[in-house]
């Protein structure tokens, strides 16, 4: 309940379209007046219609963007006053800048070298030396055994239909080659201080194995390093001029730890599967796997801990309480839970309507601390916004039980006794034996069960009728303390359009400890559908606390064996005891 909950509703809205993951949004006072604004990469519907989305308030704006986003985020590129964050967007080869919500900049990664064979081959079709066919079959070779992989150009002439490549050899073999890498990756390193408005540096991550850092005011790149694979999810700590870590999680199931003038990784953390989401927790790595599981890891290497989930992971993100000094990683989970936890420890388990894409926690308007969630709707995007209690409190244990940890724990596992060597010999021995008799006992314990069914339906032993002439339903409720109850019998016609007439009910009783008024009488006509309340009274005569049994038996006139009945159990009396 809201009441008992960590969190505040503030938004839930399931058609606000937005199309995102975690590494497209971000929160920032674009303006300088105070008001944290959304920033989201939208992919659009099926992955069309790329744009530029800010929210702010209940205000939504957007602006098309030339490709798909890769990722977005805030940063300062100046320290003087007014301090305006810019947005930087990374999609395709390129890095689009923005200030004040208004194109500033636009970073084009270089150009990687061309395969010289390859160039050799254009330029030979330039001067028609040789025809499309045998163009295609020496690029094939090429592609086979050259380290240098081929452009785009040589890649679309490869998929092409022979009727097709003679004019389109005709068409691009004027073009010079070009080979572009585009971004995987980004995220913002702090350039010679810490403090939270201090100047930022952009850390891009290429298809081209590359991680480069650019520079805040000429975005001209400050250092270059190598990764053995593609990195897709990026971590970093520290100042660029001073000292910093950088971990970069890769296609190729690894975590390369980088640091400052290295040009190459310095440590590395084989997975056991492929990683879906990387969050720095104070100085622990949290990495997230495909095998619904979370990983706690050091920065060389060393696993600190394992913690598996119920569900797939679909999000990850950080939370940061800067008034308590909290941090904790937000995990979004395909079967509707958002679960937060610091290390291994569970704090709060938070359910939402849809599965969580993408997750952000931060500052947004004047709040502090909100939590801000997309959901898979069915027609369109949708938004959730909480905003944490100022009173609330994250304690270990804080969400629902945990289950089991995936850590491997020692089990004390007594010794075996002889009785249970014995036990095990002679199941062994004897296993056909005592199969056969436990199937003659199941037989044995099914037939005694359906004669008694059988038994109770022939008797009329049974508060609801079996029979289509009498479709009828009885139950019973007891009301008072004693020594006077009052007995209401609710009698109904469950058939369609028959009434029924000419019933009785009568009452089987120990005269000893109750008397009625009325032990017989008649019932009235019984329409469809209508529940008849009838009631009398019994006086418990016993003042010993003694209870039993009244039987309900509901007849038709002129026969002896009851349509159906009830045995209601009559409760102590507690006037009597009393007195």
């Amino acid at each position: 309940s809201e009441a008992s909950s960590k969190w505040l509703n503030a938004v839930s809205d399931p058609m606000t379209n937005i199309h995102t993951f975690p590494a497209c949004m971000a929160l920032a006072d674009l303006h300088g007046d105070g008001e944290y604004e959304l920033v989201v990469g939208d992919l659009g519907p099926d992955g069309r219609q790329p744009r530029l989305k800010v929210l702010k308030g209940t205000v939504l704006r957007e602006s098309p963007l030339p490709a798909l986003p890769a990722a977005a985020v805030t940063f300062l590129m100046e320290s003087h006053e007014p301090q305006t964050p810019a947005v930087a967007i990374a999609s395709g080869p390129c890095v689009y800048m923005y200030k004040n919500l208004k194109p500033y900049f636009k970073f084009s990664l270089p150009p990687l070298p061309v395969n010289p064979l390859e160039q050799d081959l254009w330029n030979q079709a330039k001067e028609d030396r040789i025809d499309p066919l045998t163009l295609k079959e020496m690029l094939e070779g090429i592609r086979e055994k050259a380290e240098v992989p081929l452009s785009v150009q040589s890649l679309r002439f490869l998929q092409l239909e022979l009727s097709e490549m003679e004019a389109f050899v005709n068409q691009h073999k004027s073009k010079s080659i070009k080979r572009q890498t585009v971004i995987t990756t980004m995220t913002t390193l702090k350039k010679n201080l810490a403090d939270e408005d201090a100047v930022s540096c952009l850390v891009l991550g290429t298809e081209s194995k590359e991680l480069l850092v650019l520079d805040p005011k000429a975005f001209t790149i400050l250092a270059k390093m190598s990764l053995p694979s593609v990195p897709v999810f990026l971590e970093v700590s520290g100042q660029f001029e001073v000292e910093f870590r950088l971990a970069a999680a890769c296609r190729n199931g690894s975590i390369y730890m980088l640091r400052r003038d290295s040009k190459r990784p310095k440590y590395c953390i084989e997975l056991s599967a492929q990683p879906v989401g990387l969050v720095l927790v104070h100085k622990v790595l949290v990495v997230g796997s495909n095998q619904d599981s979370l990983h706690g890891f050091t920065h060389k290497g060393k696993k600190l801990w394992t913690v598996q989930m119920p569900a797939a992971i679909l999000a990850m993100n950080l939370l940061e309480q800067h008034s308590r000094g909290l941090q904790a990683v937000m995990v979004g989970l395909a079967n509707r839970e958002v679960r937060i936890y610091q290390d291994k420890a569970l704090l709060d388990v938070i359910r939402t309507p849809e599965a969580v894409t993408s997750l952000c926690f931060g500052r947004f308007g004047r709040e502090d601390n909100t939590l801000i969630m997309t959901t898979q709707g069915k027609e369109g995007g949708g938004l959730i916004m909480k905003i944490l209690k100022r009173t609330a409190v994250f304690a270990e244990g804080g969400g629902e039980v945990d289950p089991l940890l995936s850590q491997p724990v020692k089990l004390n596992v007594p010794r075996k006794t002889r009785i249970y060597v014995d036990q095990t010999l002679r199941e062994r021995e004897a296993g056909t034996a005592m199969h056969q008799t436990f199937q003659a006992d199941l037989y044995l314990l099914r037939l005694r069960a359906a004669r008694a069914y059988v038994q109770a339906l022939e008797s009329s032993l049974s508060p609801v009728s079996v029979t289509a002439q009498e479709p009828l339903k009885l139950h019973a409720v007891v009301q008072g303390l004693g020594p006077t109850f009052k007995l209401t019998l609710h009698l109904q016609n469950t058939s369609t359009a028959r009434p029924v007439l000419g019933l009785v009910v009568c009452f089987l009783y120990n005269e000893v400890l109750y008397a009625l008024p009325r032990a017989f009488f008649k019932v009235p006509l019984l329409v469809p559908g209508l529940n008849y309340p009838l009631e009398t009274f019994v006086k418990s005569l016993s003042d010993k606390g003694i209870s039993d049994i009244i039987k309900v038996l509901v007849l038709r006139e002129g026969q002896s064996t009851p349509l159906l009945s009830a045995h209601i159990n009559m409760p102590m009396s507690e006037g009597l005891a009393a007195a």
